[in-house]
């Protein structure tokens, strides 16, 4: 029995390399040793994939020699890839234009090389050039420039973590607040399923409002609802709300710009209960934790889901705010880390 001891980083490499490597034969050896490292036996490894102990025994000894690198090794000698020699200038281009399918990395291809290949070896050159196929995120447009990312840095690092750091250590209690407008209708989600599902929708456009002060530490929320619309009365009753639930503690709120929050209403009443306002800088919605609460909301509350009633409706999302820091606490705790997306170093498409 050959004995090989698995670091945490290996286990990890041979387990993404197994699906991702373009080379068949090599994934095949990449599963054996991954299986390996799983700590399967030989007969079970040789079963499920269809190999010798000779040959599992070859492949661990390759392992022991050289890693993974050395797995990737054949002795198949092909005809050449005749993409090869145009792989710098194809890997400049689509820096630049980044393809929205294989289809038409296919087609830009044969136009810049005169090359065609099929869609499978398309994508194998792509993951070869170290291309992934990857979900595009978004920032806001007047966000993207380096002057408003800099201004989004300096307040992160001299007012956001400054505050949250007291707030782990007890001093000073730290909230997020923000509006969400729920419109009873079809919020589509994914499901696992046997044929394409569809759900029903109501007719109606009833809305449910909810302004909400989310704790940073313990992400209990503190919430003000109407049908209406939210003013700066409500802003107002929900800091009497806040003042009273954290009676002789310091509290800072950190909020975005919106007028019924950054009237001047709302600012003395806020000095007058001792709560210190904070707003964001323009255009920061990653900045303001509770942008990310509203999400897992829909997602949990919502999504695939009917409610013929307005009520039931409304109850769904209350119940999910009034106890989701007890019921989803560990999943919280992960969703609403502070780390907080920086935009000066991600790249921005033009395309």
């Amino acid at each position: 029995m050959i004995k090989i001891e698995f670091t945490p980083a290996e286990i990890k490499a041979l387990e993404h390399e197994r699906y991702y490597y373009p080379d068949p034969k090599v994934q095949k050896k990449l599963e054996a040793v991954y299986l390996k490292s799983q700590g399967l036996e030989h007969q079970e490894i040789c079963r499920l994939c269809g190999m010798s102990k000779t040959t599992l025994v070859s492949y661990l000894k390759q392992y022991q020699e050289g890693g993974i690198e050395r797995l990737k090794q054949t002795k198949y000698v092909g005809k050449d890839n005749e993409l090869l020699p145009h792989a710098q200038t194809l890997k400049e281009y689509f820096e630049k234009h980044p393809p929205r399918n294989s289809v038409e990395a296919r087609a830009r291809i044969k136009d810049m090389t005169g090359i065609e290949r099929s869609l499978t070896q398309v994508r194998a050159f792509m993951r070869r050039l170290g291309m992934r196929y990857r979900k595009v995120g978004h920032v806001p447009g007047k966000a993207a420039n380096a002057e408003k990312q800099a201004e989004q840095e300096t307040f992160r690092e001299q007012q956001l973590e400054p505050a949250l750091a007291e707030a782990q250590a007890g001093k000073r209690v730290v909230l997020f607040m923000d509006a969400a407008h729920f419109v009873q209708g079809a919020f589509l989600g994914m499901l696992w399923c046997f044929v394409r599902l569809f759900i029903a929708s109501p007719s109606g456009r009833k809305r449910f409002n909810v302004l909400g002060a989310l704790d940073a530490v313990t992400k209990e929320i503190l919430t003000v609802t109407n049908e209406t619309y939210i003013n700066s009365e409500s802003v107002c009753l929900l800091l009497a709300k806040i003042a009273v639930h954290y009676t002789g503690r310091p509290i800072t709120i950190f909020l975005d710009n919106v007028r019924y929050q950054r009237c001047q209403l709302v600012q003395d009443y806020a000095v007058s209960l001792d709560i210190s306002l904070v707003f964001l800088p323009s255009y920061s919605p990653h900045l303001n934790l509770i942008e990310r609460y509203w999400r897992f909301v829909r997602k949990n509350c919502l999504y695939s889901i009917y409610y013929e009633h307005f009520a039931d409706f409304k109850d769904a999302i209350m119940h999910l705010l009034n106890d989701a820091h007890m019921e989803y606490h560990s999943e919280l705790a992960s969703l609403l880390t502070w780390n907080f997306q920086s935009f000066s170093k991600v790249q921005i498409s033009t395309v």
